[in-house]
């Protein structure tokens, strides 16, 4: 007779790169204290970066999926997913499911569960932009995640009152921290050299005097002109400041490839790269001197290293970096870029710094551990909750 305890199910539930990365610290949390069975299901969304982001923390799905894709629209995508993910639903229903952020991956998951009457927790809960077209869909995919889910962990207190707004209740709404600033942590630091050899030729740069400018332009929105606008602002940085390196890992797509290498393939001190596994990006991270960026990731993690950023679009829901002083909003426009970089090179745009002890506004840490927490005041389990508090 099998007397060993069962253990309740929770499956976390992503497709990109991103949701690995915020999901991992949550699954290692709950596998830590092992009073709930973290379940990664990988819906294959994007299945060979959802595989990159999680390796680095030891993890890998438990669960994989395999849509069959012909367009590769939205509407094929979430179609597919949705039916996939009710199967697997009906032949093993886990007591919560977990989904992160604002992907077609968050959506399916969460009316998926909520289908079956499954818990639905959304992790890094309660971002707006308070425009439906910015980002697109995005916006869109997890104000509709927030109206079915019956928990809400929050990054941080902006992002509860924007759900309180919205007529969440009090008590469903849990501010942990964003778990991005626990994945950092725990990669950051120990010298490690990178996987790149490219990024060793950058790194001795650094060591002997130069400065690093990381660039990421990845968002559809930014495509053709906006893009070009911040490429040839790179140029014109560049020019002006002579000890700079930069390093722009590039958008796969041939178009957004063609127009990187069409502005900045002759500059010498530019190091186009492909997409960076994470541990890569972080250590970059921890050598730059600057950041340009319409990446939401990168704007909750260069805080950890007291990095500026530049952020690249027209309105951000992370106005947490904003108001730190940690970020400066510049849009695509290359005359305002070339202005603000300058101003930071230069010293004239004081950035709060980790080692004066500003700490992170999107968190301490932490928040893989709260966010377990949580989950297990959702599914009562009372004892995980006094053994493992660590506070808000």
């Amino acid at each position: 007779m099998n007397t060993a305890p069962h253990h309740p199910a929770a499956w976390l539930i992503g497709g990109t790169r991103p949701e690995a990365i915020k999901l991992a610290p949550l699954a290692a949390a709950l596998r830590r204290h092992g009073l709930i069975r973290p379940v990664i299901v990988s819906t294959g969304q994007h299945p060979t970066m959802f595989h990159q982001g999680l390796a680095p923390f030891g993890l890998k799905p438990d669960i994989e999926l395999t849509p069959h894709r012909r367009n590769g629209s939205q509407a094929e995508l979430v179609a597919r997913l949705s039916e996939l993910l009710d199967d697997e639903l009906e032949r093993d229903q886990p007591e919560a499911v977990v989904v992160q952020g604002d992907t077609a991956t968050a959506l399916v998951g969460a009316l998926t569960a909520f289908w079956r009457h499954i818990p639905v927790v959304h992790l890094e809960a309660g971002l707006r932009s308070h425009d439906l077209q910015a980002p697109f869909p995005e916006e869109a995919n997890r104000r509709m995640v927030g109206q079915i889910a019956a928990m809400h962990l929050a990054p941080t207190p902006r992002a509860a009152g924007n759900l309180r707004a919205e007529g969440i209740a009090a008590q469903q709404i849990h501010i942990i921290g964003n778990t991005v600033v626990d994945a950092v942590q725990a990669l950051a630091g120990g010298g490690r050299r990178f996987s790149v050899p490219a990024l060793r030729t950058v790194e001795d740069a650094v060591s002997a005097g130069r400065r690093l400018m990381l660039v990421t332009v990845h968002r559809r929105e930014s495509w053709g002109d906006p893009l070009r606008s911040v490429l040839h602002a790179v140029r014109d940085v560049l020019a002006a400041h002579p000890d700079l390196v930069a390093v722009l890992p590039a958008h796969p797509n041939p178009v957004v490839r063609s127009d990187v290498v069409g502005v900045l393939g002759a500059e010498r001190r530019v190091h186009i790269t492909a997409p960076l596994d994470y541990p890569d990006l972080v250590r970059l991270l921890e050598l730059s001197t600057l950041v340009l960026s319409d990446s939401g990731g990168i704007q909750e993690e260069a805080p950890s290293f007291g990095v500026p950023v530049l952020v690249l679009r027209d309105r951000t829901e992370r106005l947490e970096a904003i108001e730190a002083g940690c970020a400066v909003l510049v849009g695509t426009d290359r005359e305002r870029i070339v202005r603000e970089a300058t101003k930071s090179l230069e010293g004239k745009l004081a950035v709060p710094s980790r080692v004066g002890g500003m700490p992170n506004p999107f968190g301490d840490g932490h928040a893989g551990e709260r966010g377990a927490e949580a989950i297990a005041r959702l599914l009562r389990l009372d004892d995980y909750v006094s053994s493992t508090s660590t506070g808000a």
